[in-house]
């Protein structure tokens, strides 16, 4: 075989999942970018405004600008209540059978995450920081509850194992999983077992079923910080000396995945309840924020304030 052939043969596309979620990623950090970008750039220019008293905003040169009713604190209204038009697609997704083929319930997710932490900051310097007022007031810090909601219940969904169609595991495939993690890890050379035995020391199921929810969650909070500590001092340790880094970061991340697994295996029930329970809870603030920033919508243009 010629060089050429060979160099031809080693180079072969990306299977199409793969680009697939290779755009995704692109897609999701140029929104993510974009919108920092745009937060940053309304926070220097109007830094000055936002930080004078109420009573001498009025005399500010910027203050026809900056304003709610300005033109740019409108416009940022009317960008982060398109926003949120976006984010409450994806609860609709399911109900709307032309929205459920496109992309996965993961996607959907991402962009909601992104969406859910940039509208807020674009609300924000709309309200110009006047965030106790009546009915706009109210759905601010109900769009706050609602933002910091989402964060948690994005992290209990990822904490929850999933297939690759994105359907949840079954306790004997997390289990055939960690098997077969675990005989990857017991044949590496790198680490030794009484380095890795910090990683997958859990408490026991019983104690866990016994746990009130809230305790359930911050012992798992608190075993994620310890494991992405443990896994950087093994990194920080091995990395410089190993002789074959592929097969160093092959294993690494063998072992992330082993400890998050068998956490998630020992904490799966309480995961699920905790799942339930946020749903309960951000379901009815999602629909009161909704209600009330539409209220304010109708009240700010009948009584002639938004294009004051």
């Amino acid at each position: 075989m010629s060089a050429a052939s060979a160099i031809q043969s080693s180079v072969q596309p990306l299977p199409k999942r793969d680009t697939l979620k290779i755009r995704h990623r692109l897609w999701i950090w140029l929104g993510a970018l974009a919108g920092t970008a745009l937060v940053l750039g309304v926070a220097i220019y109007g830094m000055h405004y936002y930080m004078l008293p109420l009573a001498a905003r009025v005399r500010s040169p910027q203050h026809s600008l900056l304003r709610p009713s300005g033109f740019v604190g409108r416009s940022l209204g009317i960008v982060g209540l398109a926003m949120f038009a976006i984010m409450f697609l994806y609860p609709l997704r399911k109900r709307l059978s032309f929205l459920s083929g496109w992309g996965t319930t993961k996607n959907w997710l991402d962009y909601h995450i992104v969406l859910g932490v940039i509208a807020p900051m674009l609300i924000t310097f709309h309200a110009s920081f006047k965030l106790m007022n009546g009915i706009a007031g109210a759905a601010y810090w109900i769009m706050i509850v609602v933002a910091l909601s989402g964060i948690i219940g994005r992290y209990l969904y990822s904490s929850i194992p999933r297939r690759i169609d994105e359907a949840e595991m079954t306790m004997d495939e997390m289990r055939q999983l960690s098997d077969d993690l675990a005989t990857q890890i017991e044949g590496q050379g790198v680490f030794s077992a009484e380095e890795l035995r910090p990683l997958f020391e859990m408490p026991p199921i019983e104690r866990v079923q016994a746990m009130p929810l809230w305790r359930a969650l911050v012992v798992i909070l608190s075993l994620d910080v310890r494991r992405t500590a443990q896994l950087v001092r093994l990194r920080w340790r091995h990395g410089s000396k190993s002789q074959d880094h592929e097969e160093f970061v092959r294993v690494l991340a063998a072992i992330k995945k082993q400890a998050s697994l068998v956490k998630n295996i020992v904490f799966l029930s309480r995961l699920s309840q905790m799942f339930q329970l946020w749903h309960v809870i951000h379901r009815p603030f999602s629909y009161s924020f909704a209600a009330l920033a539409l209220l304010h919508i109708i009240v700010v243009t009948v009584l002639g304030f938004f294009w004051a």
